[in-house]
């Protein structure tokens, strides 16, 4: 390394400059982000954070954690050069580059005075880990609102515009085997379907959905909901929307997605939310559908392409197809019909969706 390239600090110089205020009665501040294409908004937010204390420290994520965050075409500038430009602002007293995709165990060993976030975060939606290092470091945390209509995925946007084409940028979010996944992969291969997955987000790590999109070159996303198995916390929702919106999609289709999806995705994208249920809706609602159609002695069921909304599987109707019920139908038997209609219809409402 050159003499005069720059050098940021260390978590234990970090630390020593946190216990040489603390001794002297003032305060660190800490806040942390990727800070990649920086514009007016990152500059208000912080030295509006930094007018909180004393110093404040910049804790910038890794090249590697950012394409973890972000996708592969993220970072634009490398982290060596996001150090150097973050600590030339007036407001940043010191900069450290960490590598987990959470700031943990940095907050652990830095124990700041001061935690600033910025965004539209409350403190309930912060990540659970790095709630719980601040409140044992007793550190006293700070939302910021963020300067509206600059950010730097916004930018990116306006770059790529141009030459975007009409194909559909879609986002996916599954739990388990994915198999109308494969099915829209399918049809993209084929060129029936004009369109592109740019991201893949699922509950569960070791989904067979995860490792369809890893095995297609999608980035392949694991969001931790927590311990509630049909609910994802407030934290998770919000991760949810963020990797959505850096990913750029027009629609989000849900692909056996077991988690109830609430804001503010639902609001960033009202109306292009798709779910493909195996019933002809409104009848059978809810888990258990093919079952419910056997047990009801019905000759006739089917699966239903339809939009999203807060009420279960109530949204605006796409398409449907039937699928006769057959004399000693099981449940299996019977959704494993349905899916075979479900992997031809959902491609077909995506293929139409911008005509």
């Amino acid at each position: 390394m050159p003499e005069d390239e720059y050098s940021p600090m260390t978590p234990s110089q970090v630390r020593q400059l946190r216990d040489e205020l603390d001794s002297q009665g003032k305060k660190l501040v800490f806040t942390n982000g990727c800070f990649d294409l920086l514009h007016a908004g990152h500059v208000r937010y912080l030295n509006e954070a930094r007018a909180l204390g004393d110093a404040m420290v910049v804790a910038l994520n890794s090249d590697e954690s950012v394409r973890e965050l972000k996708g592969p075409s993220r970072p634009i500038n490398p982290e060596h050069d996001r150090a150097e430009v973050m600590a030339a602002l007036r407001a940043v007293d010191a900069v450290v580059v960490f590598g987990d995709k959470r700031a943990t165990g940095l907050i652990e060993t830095i124990r700041p005075h001061i935690y600033a976030k910025g965004g539209d975060y409350t403190v309930e939606s912060l990540n659970a880990e790095e709630r719980a290092a601040l409140d044992e470091a007793g550190a006293s945390i700070r939302i910021l609102p963020l300067v509206p209509g600059r950010s730097t995925t916004k930018t990116i946007q306006r770059m790529n515009t141009d030459g975007a084409g009409d194909r559909l940028r879609i986002g996916v979010l599954g739990s388990g085997e994915g198999s109308n996944f494969r099915a829209i992969l399918a049809a993209i291969a084929a060129g029936s379907l004009q369109a592109d997955v740019c991201v893949a987000i699922s509950d569960q790590a070791d989904s067979r959905f995860l490792k369809t999109a890893r095995e297609a070159g999608i980035p392949a996303i694991h969001v931790d909901g927590g311990p509630n198995p049909r609910r994802y916390n407030d934290a998770a929702q919000k991760e949810i929307a963020e990797h959505l919106q850096r990913a750029q999609v027009d629609v989000v289709v849900l692909i056996g997605f077991m988690r109830i999806l609430k804001e503010p995705t639902l609001s960033l994208y009202a109306d292009r939310i798709v779910n493909v249920h195996p019933s002809l809706l409104p009848k059978y609602k809810g888990a258990n559908a093919p079952q419910m159609a056997i047990e009801a002695g019905d000759t006739e069921t089917g699966c239903t392409v339809h939009l999203v909304t807060a009420e279960i599987d109530a949204g605006r109707i796409l398409a449907k197809a039937a699928v006769p019920v057959l004399p000693g139908d099981t449940p299996e038997t019977l959704h494993g019909r349905i899916k075979e209609q479900e992997h031809k219809l959902l491609p077909g409402v995506l293929a139409q969706w911008k005509k």
